[in-house]
């Protein structure tokens, strides 16, 4: 195996086993209830910085998806860091409460359970996610599909269980930062106010990715690689400090 700037987590890694998010066969076979990147109907809702968001109508649903674009003012090598720490939601993920890895699985496959806080009297939603990660060497770009599977873990009273969740991550880096776009459609069950849906769309992605990019620059994030092997396909992310 060879290394490209990259440390291994092994200890999470083979705790977690997965998830924004490889559900990787391929992307597009991954991400199929996803509408598509360049897709002609995304709206312009939002512009903030380097972050724009974007909404599109899903014909399947009640609730739009969104698309969130930023170029991140750090590198990828930082952001895929902060991915592998299973903790990392509630540093970055805008109303995360909590989150922790579970089950058997690797870096290309593996599963998360985390939290949404939601305003009262909205009961607050969980989510039991897999997580399949891919990236290439030649391109540099890194892939994660995060799906829901809800029946993966017992529900709990207090919460609502989300049967219905699809985030793509694609990271490409651009030297020193990265681009990063983040689709995204996520049908909450139960009731939910009108304006909650619409300011969640905008809010959540904005206030997560100015978090992401101040996170990642943290000095607990430095130091990773990506390690890939002779095929150039990504394999883990390694502190090249341990």
């Amino acid at each position: 195996m060879r290394t490209t700037r990259a440390q291994s987590i092994t200890g999470w890694m083979a705790a977690m086993g997965g998830a924004l998010l490889g559900f990787f066969v391929s992307a597009s076979t991954a991400s199929a209830e996803l509408p598509a990147e360049n897709a002609k109907d995304w709206k312009l809702r939002q512009e903030v910085g380097n972050i724009r968001v974007y909404t599109i109508d899903q014909s399947d649903s009640s609730f739009k998806a969104f698309k969130a674009e930023a170029l991140l003012d750090t590198p990828i090598e930082n952001l895929m860091a902060v991915m592998i720490n299973p903790g990392s939601c509630l540093e970055w993920v805008h109303n995360c409460t909590e989150s922790y890895a579970f089950g058997e699985g690797n870096f290309h496959d593996r599963y998360a359970y985390s939290v949404n806080n939601m305003p009262w009297p909205v009961t607050d939603r969980d989510y039991v996610l897999r997580i399949r990660t891919q990236g290439d060497e030649e391109t540099g770009e890194i892939i994660m599909d995060l799906n829901a599977t809800p029946n993966q873990r017992e529900e709990f009273r207090d919460r609502i269980r989300v049967d219905r969740s699809d985030t793509l991550y694609r990271f490409i880096p651009r030297g020193e930062q990265t681009r990063m776009v983040w689709v995204q459609h996520t049908d909450p069950n139960g009731s939910l106010p009108g304006w909650l849906v619409n300011s969640l769309l905008v809010d959540i992605p904005v206030r997560s990715l100015q978090a992401l990019e101040r996170v990642a620059n943290k000095e607990r994030y430095q130091g990773y690689e990506l390690v890939y092997d002779e095929t150039g396909k990504l394999t883990s992310v390694r502190n090249s400090a341990r």
